[in-house]
């Protein structure tokens, strides 16, 4: 998980040294038991003061059963939200472990409000934090020097979208028909996706070469992928889903539309006639990588009764 790699490297500048757990799966009742022992071995090791658990569903629901050690939870959409690309029984199960897991946390962490408004009990407990944007990765570039660099031709209109490793839970189709359709009014565009496979320091450039950002999902926490785009002052034509709306509010060159595909292909049309920069980068200082990290740790510090001790 990238964003808990981006969290753990910021966290530990602060002085706070994280054993990292992962469950290597989350579905198979007899390898869940096996990853039951492993993570009581894990604990009786290294001692820690706190659990922090990324996502709720398994992975929080098995560190609220197996120990009584301080648990902060952070959310970040699928947990909560409807999973589309599930079945409604998988969907329902993974939001009922969620939910009993928030029941048992200390502290909830949600990266967005929509998402701590889905939770049954534990507002009291609960902020909102997004996961942060790393800011000396993500910085603005002139887009000829991006373009070059990519080897891609200087005219050329080119819209962004992140397809991540679920084309369709990202709605890849509503992104597709809107292109299409701006293309009836701008002419050609090219659509450039990203797989989640892409090194960030090449996601930067592509930002920074790129036209736009679209962003069509049904459902997102705080889609990180339009912060980095700010940082980039990368403009963004995105549905209303997750804090995009928040995100966006103030900056130029961006607009939040409908999933209608012809109201995309309108502003994706405007933006690409006359194409020019955002000021994102003005507006990502509360969701910089650092900045969320001392916002983590002050929640840190809360589990732990304000003691200090991580």
């Amino acid at each position: 998980m990238i964003f808990a790699d981006k969290q753990v490297k910021a966290m530990r500048k602060l002085g706070v040294m994280p054993e990292i757990f992962v469950l290597e799966s989350r579905t198979n009742p007899a390898l869940l038991r096996r990853e039951s022992g492993r993570f009581q071995q894990c604990i009786a090791s290294c001692r820690p003061d706190l659990i922090h658990a990324q996502y709720g569903t398994v992975t929080a629901c098995l560190a609220a059963l197996m120990t009584t050690i301080p648990l902060v939870i952070t959310f970040r959409g699928s947990d909560l939200n409807p999973a589309p690309s599930d079945s409604w029984l998988r969907s329902l199960v993974r939001r009922w472990f969620s939910q009993y897991a928030a029941r048992k946390a200390v502290r909830i962490i949600c990266v967005s409000e929509g998402l701590k408004r889905r939770l049954w009990w534990g507002h009291d407990r609960a902020q909102v934090l997004p996961s942060g944007v790393d800011t000396d990765v993500f910085v603005p570039r002139a887009q000829s020097e991006a373009r070059a660099e990519l080897g891609w031709e200087a005219a050329e209109r080119i819209v962004l979208f992140n397809a991540g490793l679920s084309p369709a839970v990202k709605r890849l189709d509503l992104a597709q028909a809107a292109v299409v359709q701006a293309e009836d009014l701008c002419g050609p565009i090219r659509l450039v996706l990203l797989d989640g496979r892409v090194p960030h320091p090449r996601v930067a450039t592509m930002m920074n070469a790129a036209d736009c950002l679209l962003l069509t999902s049904d459902w997102e926490g705080s889609p990180t992928i339009v912060q980095e785009a700010m940082a980039c002052n990368l403009p963004v034509v995105s549905v209303d889903v997750g804090d995009v709306r928040e995100r966006l509010c103030a900056v130029a060159s961006s607009v939040v539309v409908g999933r209608d595909p012809a109201e995309m292909a309108r502003a994706l049309a405007e933006l690409l006639a006359a194409p020019r920069r955002s000021n994102g980068r003005d507006f990502v200082a509360a969701v910089a990588q650092d900045h969320i990290a001392r916002q983590t740790l002050a929640v840190y510090h809360e589990a732990l009764g304000r003691r200090g001790r991580c």
